[in-house]
């Protein structure tokens, strides 16, 4: 069955958890920020985007990622100014996933890094993105009895600690 939404195009057969990878469900159009930048600058193009992180890049490397916690964290409880740089801001290193990275295995790299959001990289270039929504969605679509089978084993998997 091939399922279509504006969020994913996936090709879904009867597949074992370890046959669904980050590149059937992550978004190709990442939105980046220098880290020479303002952390205002990273708020307004957040805000004007309706997204909630930002790939940091140097010399278009990714490096690091600004999230809305880091805003709360870093910037607001931290009492920083608007002028702060996103390089003195931003989590750091960056914790990506390769696109051929198994949805099994995201999820385990997600829980144990404590992550909602992780950049896909290739050969130290930025791919996409996968969130833990594109997760839950992947989860979500048609009733589907080996997706449910799917979701029941990356919930199972997140559980055990």
């Amino acid at each position: 069955m091939i399922i279509k939404t504006e969020f994913l195009s996936v090709s879904f057969v009867m597949k074992t958890m370890d046959e669904y990878f980050v590149s059937d469900i992550m978004k190709e159009q990442v939105i980046t920020i220098d880290s020479s930048s303002t952390m205002i600058n990273a708020a307004k193009k957040m805000n004007d985007k309706g997204i909630g992180c930002l790939v940091v890049t140097e010399r278009e490397i990714p490096v690091g990622i600004i999230t809305e916690r880091d805003f709360v964290r870093k910037m607001v409880a931290g009492e920083k100014p608007a002028s702060t740089l996103v390089r003195d801001t931003m989590s750091s290193p960056l914790i990506s996933v390769e696109p051929d990275t198994t949805i099994w295995e995201l999820a385990e790299a997600m829980k144990l890094k404590r992550v909602q959001k992780m950049p896909v990289v290739h050969d130290n270039k930025l791919v996409g993105i996968v969130t833990t929504t594109d997760i839950a969605r992947l989860c979500s679509i048609g009733s589907d009895s080996e997706m449910r089978k799917v979701c029941q084993q990356i919930l199972l998997r997140l559980n055990q600690s």
